[in-house]
């Protein structure tokens, strides 16, 4: 009979003493057999009681102190070289609920996954999209009521995002957190510091002003606000509007502004409305900012005068075009990019003065990133739209500090006391002048990126792009200082428009994934119980469309209604299941060690993949897919699943 999810759950029922107990006393480094939607349901007890035999009662109470911190594993690292090594899982934490649910899950991680990246924990703006982030603080709807209960020193979002970083540390593993070069179009970043971003006036549809100093104006229009509303805090104003908005040696401190400007940061519903105000008297004057774009031109808008949208709160917003647009260029509404440069003849042309960085758009991102690093402890930074490169000319022989922002944030923080700090570069090592302008691989040298993305999880496993593309993935980590990764699923390809690439070649994914160290590796969160999805399933069963939360029953392809709904693919959930118990048996003798290649992928090969390579002195490892043959053996056979293979040859 077909192995189903009510198999395994009536297994583990009978069985988890048996299974938790071979955790606990540190047999496994994971938990056998136990599903990520039954680790979920754990109680706050069950999970406490769990760590604490498998940790410790010191190590536990240090970790759930917020006042305290875990040592990093990787901590004394020189550099984030280390990055390179990883075997990464990605967490839309919005799937699981709360941050606290992020452990529940690592419980059925194996130690190999040994780095653990976030998707953006910023508190999201009024579209809902997780990179369209409002403010600073942290994610409210990622709080968990139950362990405030369990534990009520541990009563906000913060405190709790805090001993879960300890515990991943605890658990052995790193973790990484998503920086955005950008915020919510009308953010409160962007409404407090608005010499920070570009701005634009606008006439109904007809763009009239894009000057380099429209700023000024919207500043003015904000001290109006200020004055005929009052301060969000009921302090008196005893400032100037030039004090209120310097940029330079500031008289008053990033959090007095914002609570002047929009209140207490617990007051999500105040804030909220109070931005909602200020917003409203500020497009009532036409002021808003440029919207964030992507790929070539990069700039060069206009506003198209019958492509507009009217939100719930009776706003209306029109959409943005290109004057000259390229294959993938591309306007994102709801976004808007810091002001990084200044503009040649006052932005006539649309033209970013590089010799001319904005110093305090550097300065603040920077400050703000490194201080939300040292409060939670994160090893790692996600670059998002690490691919962006403006510079019609391409990327320059020698860069300078102001090449490219996410290449100064972790130099800043690598400097302020973490050298560790490593950098995942979010980039698809696109064709030059397609994603950005010039040749992506120097730019992810130039930036200093320590692993990127690439684009492996959109192409079907075994065809000639897969081949062609792997080929290339090896090249470039023997050859450059980054590596790309081995990518298996993300968050933003777990998402109906690419069931077909996970509809064949899974397992082969999943395997060399783990085994090849060559390359990083990542894997989104449910791909091990994932649907096959041989039609289309319910939008809950994407974690992509729980990156934004969209109520317009207009799009029905995006709308979700619910918590997420986990796989149901008991087969590869076991056939995942047992190349992570023989990863557990052989792991200490593979991690880290020299790769020696005996059959690389074939580039003209179109029906299928064979791969072959020898890891240190002791392993030969096999793999194929389609209609590949598959690699000679030799040695001894001690795994086999699916067309994959491990000898022992040593």
């Amino acid at each position: 009979m077909p192995t189903t999810i009510q198999t395994l759950s009536a297994n583990w029922q009978r069985q988890y003493p048996t299974y938790l107990n071979e955790y606990q006393s540190g047999k496994t480094s994971y938990v056998p057999t136990l599903l990520p939607q039954t680790a979920v349901q754990f109680s706050v007890y069950q999970t406490l009681d769990i760590l604490q035999k498998r940790l410790g009662t010191d190590l536990m109470r240090k970790a759930l102190d917020p006042q305290q911190s875990v040592a990093s594993p990787v901590l004394g690292q020189q550099n984030g070289a280390w990055l390179k090594q990883s075997r990464m899982v990605g967490i839309n934490v919005r799937t699981i609920g709360s941050f606290w649910n992020v452990i529940n899950y690592m419980l059925t991680l194996p130690a190999c996954h040994d780095s653990i990246h976030l998707l953006p924990i910023w508190e999201p703006g009024v579209v809902g999209s997780l990179y369209g982030m409002v403010s600073w603080q942290i994610n409210p709807e990622f709080y968990s009521v139950d362990l405030a209960r369990f534990i009520p020193t541990l009563d906000t979002v913060d405190k709790q995002l805090k001993v879960v970083v300890n515990l991943i540390h605890a658990m052995g593993r790193t973790v990484g957190m998503d920086v955005i070069p950008h915020t919510d179009r009308f953010s409160e970043m962007a409404l407090v510091h608005p010499a920070l971003f570009e701005w634009v006036h606008r006439d109904d549809y007809r763009l009239v002003d894009h000057s380099e100093n429209v700023y000024r104006h919207v500043e003015e229009v904000i001290w109006q606000f200020l004055h005929q509303h009052g301060t969000a805090d009921g302090s008196p104003i005893t400032y100037s509007k030039s004090v209120f908005f310097s940029t330079q040696i500031p008289l008053l401190t990033d959090e007095q502004r914002h609570l002047i400007l929009f209140g207490r940061p617990g007051d999500y519903s105040g804030r909220l409305q109070r931005r909602l105000d200020l917003i409203k008297h500020l497009t009532a004057q036409g002021f808003e900012t440029l919207p964030m774009t992507m790929a070539p031109p990069y700039r060069g808008l206009h506003i198209v005068p019958d492509d507009f949208v009217t939100d719930e709160f009776g706003q209306v917003w029109y959409q943005y075009s290109f004057n000259q647009p390229q294959q993938f260029s591309r306007v994102f509404g709801p976004l808007a990019r810091y002001k990084f440069y200044h503009s040649l003849d006052d932005n006539r042309d649309w033209q970013l003065d590089f010799d001319r960085p904005n110093q305090p758009a550097w300065d603040y991102i920077c400050q703000n990133v490194h201080a939300c690093q040292q409060r939670f402890g994160f090893d790692f930074m996600r670059g998002d739209m690490a691919h962006v490169q403006l510079r019609p000319e391409g990327v320059p022989a020698t860069p300078d500090a102001y090449y490219d922002p996410l290449r100064t944030i972790k130099h800043y923080v690598q400097a302020k006391g973490t050298p560790h700090f490593a950098f995942f570069a979010e980039t698809f090592l696109a064709p030059p002048d397609t994603m950005a302008y010039g040749n992506e691989v120097d730019h992810l040298e130039a930036i200093d990126a320590d692993s990127t993305l690439g684009d492996l999880q959109s192409m079907v496993v075994g065809s000639g792009t897969f081949n062609e593309q792997l080929c290339t993935y090896l090249e470039l980590a023997e050859t450059r200082r980054f590596a790309p990764n081995f990518t298996v699923m993300t968050a933003d390809k777990d998402d109906p428009r690419f069931d077909e690439f996970y509809r064949t070649g899974n397992l082969f994914r999943y395997f060399v994934s783990l085994f090849l160290p060559e390359l990083p590796s990542y894997v989104g969160l449910g791909f091990e119980i994932r649907n096959q999805h041989d039609e289309r399933g319910a939008n809950e069963e994407y974690t992509k469309l729980y990156v934004f939360r969209i109520s317009d029953e207009d799009q029905l392809d995006k709308v979700t209604h619910g918590p997420f709904v986990w796989g149901q693919n008991a087969d590869q959930f076991v056939a995942i299941s047992r190349i992570r118990t023989f990863a557990e048996q052989i792991w200490k003798d593979v991690a880290g060690q020299p790769v020696t290649w005996i059959q690389k992928p074939d580039v003209n090969a179109t029906g299928g993949t064979a791969l072959s390579w020898k890891v240190g002195e002791t392993y030969l490892f096999t793999a194929a897919v389609g209609e590949a043959e598959s690699p000679a053996g030799q040695g001894m056979l001690i795994f086999e699943e699916s067309g994959c293979r491990v000898y022992r040859v040593g």
